[in-house]
């Protein structure tokens, strides 16, 4: 693909990405909704655009970083949407929106001449800082392998099918699972602090045992046994994420009677601590339902 590319959607995951892009030499035209993103970039050598449009007519290339299924929606097709741009061939959505809107926004961008390649990512802010990612690329196959070198920057590339949607899918199963674990893993220690255990020295069986997961080697760790509440991934984003997944699932006419209960676990944290809060917070909800705290001794 063209060594200059457009960018879109500057936020936790988004403006790392951006810089990887910019360290490996790459052109890079950007837009977000916040000025001082956008001049936080242009600072290091992007150059700016005033409208998804503007980045559509500078480069033929788009990626996008964007919170939920509606911006994405609305910055691929909305007034001077990257639908409007000139020059785009490709756009690359990195976001996580769900199966049912990648088609139906490919399906729009197709009848522009615009194709449209399904690349959520997951990994967290750390892995979108250090390019270790894994990107879960669904599209056409010369497409996909025309790109690959480029989302190589963010980390691991996954084909994992040549539809808009089917990375959608990976992603929300792979979420499913990270937003349980946590979920799970802050009940678990909750009931052992209630017991009287130390939770470091429960998190070190449990990461030497069969319970390991995602939260126990990472999150309980660094974020909630030192009680910093600074992962980087936002209470509502997750919640989106997991009530996408049981979306979808029904949609697919797959009950998931787990996943509701997780969802609902979501939903509790999303109404407790809001929807900017750190996910890390979901541990103050077993924390005050057994008359605990988490913390390290």
């Amino acid at each position: 693909m063209a060594d200059h590319v457009g960018f879109i959607g500057l936020g936790n995951m988004g403006r790392p990405m951006a810089l990887r892009l910019l360290e490996a030499g790459y052109a890079l035209t950007v837009h977000d909704a916040r000025a001082e993103a956008v001049d936080a970039l242009r600072a290091r050598g992007a150059r700016a655009a005033p409208s998804p449009a503007a980045v559509a007519d500078a480069a033929e290339t788009v990626l996008l970083s964007l919170p939920t299924p509606a911006i994405v929606r609305e910055v691929a097709l909305g007034p001077r949407g990257i639908a409007d741009g000139k020059r785009v061939k490709t756009v690359v959505d990195l976001s996580t929106t769900g199966a049912r809107a990648a088609v139906e926004i490919a399906a729009a961008l197709a009848e522009k001449g615009i194709a449209a390649v399904d690349s959520p990512v997951s990994g967290g802010v750390a892995g979108a800082i250090k390019g270790t990612l894994a990107v879960m690329v669904a599209g056409p196959p010369a497409r996909t392998a025309a790109l690959a070198p480029m989302l190589a920057t963010f980390g691991k590339v996954f084909v994992v099918g040549e539809r808009p949607g089917m990375g959608q899918t990976m992603k929300l199963a792979n979420n499913l699972l990270s937003a349980s674990a946590l979920a799970a893993s802050c009940e678990a220690l909750a009931f052992g602090v209630k017991a009287g255990l130390d939770p470091a020295v429960m998190c070190a069986v449990i990461n030497a045992g069969s319970g390991r997961n995602t939260a126990t080697e990472d999150k309980l760790p660094r974020q909630i046994l030192t009680r910093r509440f600074a992962h980087g991934f936002a209470t509502g984003l997750m919640h989106k994420d997991v009530a996408l997944c049981v979306d979808e699932a029904a949609a697919a006419g797959v009950p998931m009677p787990v996943a509701d209960a997780v969802r609902a676990a979501w939903q509790r944290a999303l109404v407790a601590f809001g929807a900017d809060s750190d996910l890390t917070r979901i541990v103050e909800l077993a924390e005050r339902a057994a008359g605990v705290e988490v913390k390290s001794r």
